[in-house]
């Protein structure tokens, strides 16, 4: 029996590919990644006033990888950019192909709900209502169990993992700010005996990595790992006893909760209002995953976050 197959649909953020991998992975399908550009002005206007044609993206481009053999059984597209592609792509390739081919997109689309087999929304966003719709914990993402397991080493014991962002349309991401708040982790956590790792991403401003860099060169139980490498951050998250995550990352916290660890989140000050952000952190904070940097407790558990997972078991019996 052939492998089932997902064409993925993003603006190629790392957010985005994270959460479409993420679901293509617990669907147990093999996945070819493209990126959507949209043509012209359209790339300003909403989904809801563009015209369902292929002359609003890329569609040349993306049909070119696409033949019978790896025709995908589902399209998953992230990203305001992905929602026209998504849905004028299922139409296209059922047409010409005769095949079924379910379209998942995550996040809302803005868009009539009946357009999509299924919308993946997290319950800290709007109330998007509809039978297609599937509320999420966080957001998905494409770190899975078996890779925290396989990663686990008795011989590279982390004390405290730091996660850091980086600047977003709600935070600002304060070069200063920063340095604050990895003071007072050393100041909570920290002697000569502990090790602590700094793992940057790819939002972390160069100009933060070198200041990092200078303020702690002399700490010789500080790492700071800016290699962008998906299987040292994954070392860090299955083999750190404390994981410590920037507030302006839902993408970052979401996948230290596969992990079962204490994450404390560093709350970073808002540029703007950021209720999208405190409705996830109230969420996680009531199932015992998170707590402020400002808390005093060390240890705590609960249950490991799974979305990826727990998402693609509802659409494959829906399905």
């Amino acid at each position: 029996m052939n492998n089932l197959k997902s064409l993925l649909l993003t603006e190629g953020a790392h957010g985005m590919i994270s959460q479409t991998e993420g679901l293509a992975i617990s669907l147990k399908t093999d996945f070819n990644h493209q990126f959507v550009k949209m043509n012209n002005i359209l790339k300003y206007l909403p989904p809801k006033i563009l015209p369902i044609s292929k002359i609003t993206f890329n569609f040349k481009e993306i049909i070119s990888n696409i033949n019978e053999v790896n025709l995908p059984d589902y399209i998953i597209s992230c990203g305001r950019k992905s929602v026209i592609a998504n849905i004028y792509l299922k139409k296209f390739l059922t047409y010409k192909y005769k095949k079924k081919i379910t379209n998942i997109h995550i996040q809302d689309p803005k868009v009539s709900t009946n357009l999509f087999n299924f919308i993946i929304l997290p319950e800290h966003d709007n109330d998007l209502q509809g039978q297609s719709v599937i509320r999420s914990k966080g957001a998905l993402h494409y770190i899975t169990e078996t890779e925290i397991i396989n990663s686990q080493d008795r011989n590279k014991k982390i004390d405290v993992g730091i996660i850091l962002g980086g600047p977003n349309k709600y935070y600002s991401f304060n070069d200063q700010e920063i340095v604050k708040i990895i003071n007072e982790i050393l100041q909570k956590f920290m002697n000569d005996k502990n090790y602590l790792r700094i793992v940057t991403s790819r939002r972390t401003p160069s100009k933060t990595i070198n200041l990092i860099k200078e303020k702690f060169k002399n700490l010789n139980y500080v790492e700071i790992d800016t290699s962008l490498s998906k299987s040292k951050y994954i070392h860090t998250l299955a083999n750190s006893e404390i994981l410590i995550v920037t507030s302006d990352s839902i993408s970052m916290i979401s996948e230290a909760a596969i992990t079962g660890k204490p994450i404390y989140v560093a709350y970073l000050k808002p540029v703007k209002n950021d209720y999208r952000f405190k409705r996830f952190f109230k969420s996680f904070e009531e199932m015992g995953i998170i707590k402020s940097l400002k808390n005093d407790e060390k240890v705590w558990t609960y249950k490991k976050l799974y979305e990826s997972k727990r998402v693609a078991d509802i659409i494959n019996k829906k399905n």
